[in-house]
């Protein structure tokens, strides 16, 4: 919910907020793939610099998005370590290069998953259904469900920030508790953060469970009724004109970088 009050608040304010949802999920696919291309750390460099750029332009909360996408921070360190040590005849030998190489894997997760969250705060749950809806409406002449699978993917997107938020707030709760989650052993350290894992599946169920409720009290999904749009959506001609040249720089990034 709050990732919805900062983009309800700021949205207006920014170009990045005003520009069609359809085409920030392309730039957004365009800029994934590109990292996967790009093999230099000159080419990770200029990556970085523009997400920042776009961050800035938005104009959301710098620490907000760093600070909520605390669990992808530890799957990065784990692939940091994961490729600094060898595991070669019983024992673990540490290399630079695994080091370098770890930073490099980690940095490109990174990217992806602030590059995912700007594409949430910047748009609304209702723009990017529609823009799923609108990219999968070919198929509506196969008699394919494209209103649930947008409504499906819609909600997995906004359920990214709503897990982040939901793991801070059960962390911080057993942190005042005096709980030893950065105390002892790894072993130790992973058993103390089941207090926080455990209530925090429990609480997304309970979330999902309320969503369920809600979308069937205002009777989603009934069989023979179209489902309709509050305001029509136009990809406007400036839209076009940043996809095409946001996606023709990407791409010449991954190719020469």
């Amino acid at each position: 919910m709050a990732a919805i009050s900062i983009s309800t608040y700021i949205a207006g304010n920014s170009s990045v907020h005003r520009c069609d949802a359809r085409s920030k999920i392309i730039l957004l696919l365009i800029y994934s793939v590109c990292l996967f291309f790009i093999d230099s750390w000159i080419g990770m460099g200029i990556a970085a610099v523009a997400l920042f750029a776009v961050l800035l332009a938005s104009r959301i909360p710098v620490a907000r998005v760093f600070g909520i996408a605390t669990v992808v921070y530890v799957l990065a360190a784990f692939t940091i370590v994961a490729n600094a040590f060898h595991f070669e005849y019983g024992s673990f030998t540490f290399t630079i290069d695994g080091l370098i190489r770890g930073c490099f894997f980690a940095i490109r997760i990174l990217l992806l998953v602030w590059a995912s969250l700007i594409v949430c705060f910047t748009s609304t749950s209702t723009q990017l259904t529609d823009a799923l809806n609108s990219f999968l409406s070919p198929l509506q002449k196969l008699h394919v469900p494209t209103d649930d699978i947008s409504m499906v993917f819609s909600i997995a997107i906004r359920f990214i920030p709503v897990t982040a938020e939901e793991y801070m707030r059960i962390r911080d709760a057993q942190w005042s508790r005096c709980a030893p989650l950065n105390e002892g052993s790894i072993i130790g350290r992973i058993k103390a953060h089941m207090a926080i894992l455990i209530p925090m599946f429990v609480g997304l169920f309970r979330r999902a469970d309320r969503l369920a409720m809600a979308m069937d009290a205002r009777c989603y999904g009934m069989p023979g009724v179209k489902r309709t749009q509050l305001s029509e959506t136009k990809f406007s001609p400036s839209d076009g004109v940043l996809t095409v040249l946001g996606g023709a720089l990407l791409i010449v990034m991954a190719v020469f970088l």
